[in-house]
C-alpha cells in the first residue's frame, strides 16, 4: 500500500501538471463580460489536485496516513473485482454517450452504481439519477453554455432551448 500511494500521487501530480500547461492555452481568468475564459475550470481544477497530490506525498513521507503505513497487498481479489465492475461501468457510459448522448448515459450509470453496486433502495436510486441529467443540463448548456453531447436524444432538447434562448 505504502508504495501504490506514493506512485498513484506522483502519477497524478504530473497528469496535473500537464492539464495545467494545456488549459493556459487558454485563458484562465475571468473574461470581462462574459465570465470564465476557456481554461479557467480545468487549469485551477488541477492546480487543486496538484496540492492534494503534494499534501499525500508529505503525509507519506511522514508516514502520517493509514497507507503509507501499511504494509498490506495493494489489491486482492475483492479490490480487483471492484475495479472491473467500476471501470466496467464507467467504460459503458463512455460508449452510451455515443448513442444516447450524456444526458441519456448519466441516468444508466447512476442507476447501475446506486442500485446495482451500492445497493440502495430503489427510491434513493431514482432521487438521485432521474433529477442528475436535468440539473446537469441546466448547469452546461444553459448556465456555461457548454454544449454536450445528445446523440439519438436530441430531438429532445430542441423544446428546451427554444424556451431558454
Amino acid at each position: 500500500m505504502r508504495r501504490a500511494e506514493i506512485i498513484t500521487a506522483v502519477l497524478m501530480a504530473l497528469l496535473s501538471i500537464y492539464l495545467m500547461i494545456k488549459s493556459s492555452e487558454l485563458n484562465i481568468g475571468i473574461i470581462e463580460g462574459e465570465g470564465p475564459g476557456g481554461g479557467f475550470w480545468p487549469f485551477w481544477l488541477s492546480l487543486g489536485m496538484l496540492i492534494s497530490c503534494i499534501w499525500i506525498a508529505i503525509n507519506w513521507y511522514r508516514r502520517t496516513s493509514p497507507p503509507s503505513q501499511s504494509t498490506e497487498v495493494y489489491m486482492d481479489s475483492y479490490g480487483m473485482r471492484m475495479l472491473l465492475l467500476v471501470g466496467g461501468g464507467v467504460t459503458a457510459f463512455i460508449g452510451l454517450i455515443h448513442f444516447i448522448g450524456f444526458y441519456g448515459a448519466i441516468p444508466v450509470f447512476l442507476i447501475y452504481y446506486i442500485r446495482f453496486l451500492g445497493r440502495h433502495s430503489w427510491g434513493t436510486t431514482l432521487a438521485i439519477s432521474l433529477p442528475a441529467p436535468v440539473v446537469t443540463f441546466l448547469f452546461f448548456d444553459i448556465a456555461m453554455r457548454i454544449v454536450l453531447p445528445k446523440g439519438y436524444l436530441e430531438p429532445l432538447f430542441l423544446p428546451l432551448y427554444d424556451f431558454f434562448f
